[in-house]
């Protein structure tokens, strides 16, 4: 793929390296040590990215480097806009800006994108954005089929004998997913705020990971958000009776 100069790429903050332990994870690092919102995307059935408000690559799964034909390094830094064909990156980049103006909380559309040795290919994207407890924790999350997956609809069933999540979990979970923040949450619900800080604390910890967008991706990559329905929705596999 060669080379594109990114003006954001001067301010971004990260270097991004593959994870040596774990196939399929990715781990950012700042120049001084590792990033404290490093979030791990395992790979699965969709090939996963998490964009900042600049539309810049922080984080992804090893399958979208590998789709794109690029190490870490190379694409983290880089606008999402840089991996599509010119004639739909000004139709796209309305979509995302929708997005960030909170005028919508996601989209899914068919899109152009130039992968390994510049081969263009049609792939169908979701982005939603995941909003944090402050504005500047939110973020966007790409999600796309992989190549080397039969079907970008079926669902990941890697550990679905396990319930993992009380019923108020789940409907939290779908909510985050959903883009609400906790004030929507909480009245959706009818909880406190503080009572869904802890149940968002709490579902962080199972699942290991460090924020919200990293949940949605991990809950989507391990299958218990179903792939393809909106609004999202847990699969009752791994809601506890």
């Amino acid at each position: 793929m060669p080379q594109v100069t990114n003006s954001r790429r001067e301010t971004s903050s990260f270097t991004s390296t593959r994870a040596v332990s774990g196939k399929g994870k990715v781990r950012d690092l700042h120049e001084g040590g590792r990033s404290p919102q490093t979030a791990m995307l395992d790979e699965g059935r969709l090939n996963m990215a998490r964009l900042d408000r600049a539309l810049t690559i922080q984080q992804a799964s090893e399958g979208f480097f590998w789709q794109f034909g690029g190490s870490s390094a190379e694409l983290c830094g880089r606008t999402f806009s840089d991996l599509v064909h010119p004639s739909v990156q000004q139709p796209l980049m309305r979509q995302f800006t929708g997005l960030i103006e909170g005028r919508r909380d996601r989209f899914a559309t068919d899109v152009i994108a130039v992968g390994r040795d510049d081969a263009t290919f049609t792939v169908p994207l979701t982005a939603l954005m995941v909003r944090g407890g402050l504005p500047d924790e939110s973020s966007i999350l790409v999600m796309m089929p992989s190549a080397q997956n039969e079907s970008a609809d079926s669902e990941v069933v890697g550990g679905r004998n396990k319930k993992l999540l009380s019923p108020i979990d789940a409907r939290i979970l779908e909510g985050i997913a959903s883009g609400l923040s906790t004030i929507p949450l909480a009245s959706r619900l009818h909880l406190s705020r503080q009572g869904i800080e802890y149940h968002v604390t709490c579902l962080l910890r199972k699942l290991r990971v460090p924020n919200r967008a990293a949940l949605v991706s991990r809950a989507y990559s391990m299958g218990v958000l179903k792939v393809g329905v909106w609004p999202p929705k847990v699969v009752p596999d791994f809601i506890k009776d």
